[in-house]
């Protein structure tokens, strides 16, 4: 039988509104732990060893314009007078101008020193493009032997 309460009516049962959030907080912590436990496993690099190969030469009827860029970042390119000597920003991109103005098709190839900092070959690959050049390629080294080396300057 119904409860009646003293005026005669029924006594009406009350809704509970609330949620359980014990099993939310146990999922969370454990949330927590994992995310806890694979953050510092996402930040830390690891060691590349990149695969050596063999290249190929570049099969190309004219004979390709170089840029040099020694330990120190200077640049030498083997077109003009005097390769010997180190050029500015400014005369780089002046005499790469010159070249691609009478041979557009020209590949310029960039050679490094293997000490040089990336900025200085990225900075000068910029200039090389300011200038006009649309092929430009790296020069690879494929043995250890020191005596092939162009040293200009």
């Amino acid at each position: 039988m119904p409860s009646v309460n003293a005026s005669g009516g029924r006594k009406k049962r009350r809704l509970n509104a609330e949620i359980n959030v014990v099993p939310y907080i146990d999922v969370m912590l454990v949330l927590l732990v994992i995310f806890m436990v694979t953050a510092p496993l996402l930040t830390q690099g690891i060691d590349v060893e990149l695969p050596k190969v063999d290249s190929s030469a570049i099969a190309n009827p004219e004979e390709p314009v170089t840029l040099y860029v020694n330990a120190s970042g200077q640049y030498f390119l083997d077109a003009g007078t005097d390769q010997t000597k180190a050029l500015s920003d400014d005369e780089l991109v002046k005499r790469v101008g010159i070249i691609m103005t009478s041979k557009p098709q020209t590949m310029i190839l960039v050679r490094a020193d293997k000490n040089v900092s990336y900025d200085h070959v990225v900075k000068g690959m910029s200039l090389l493009q300011t200038g006009g050049a649309t092929k430009i390629g790296f020069v690879t080294d494929p043995g250890t032997d020191d005596s092939r080396k162009h040293n200009p300057g």
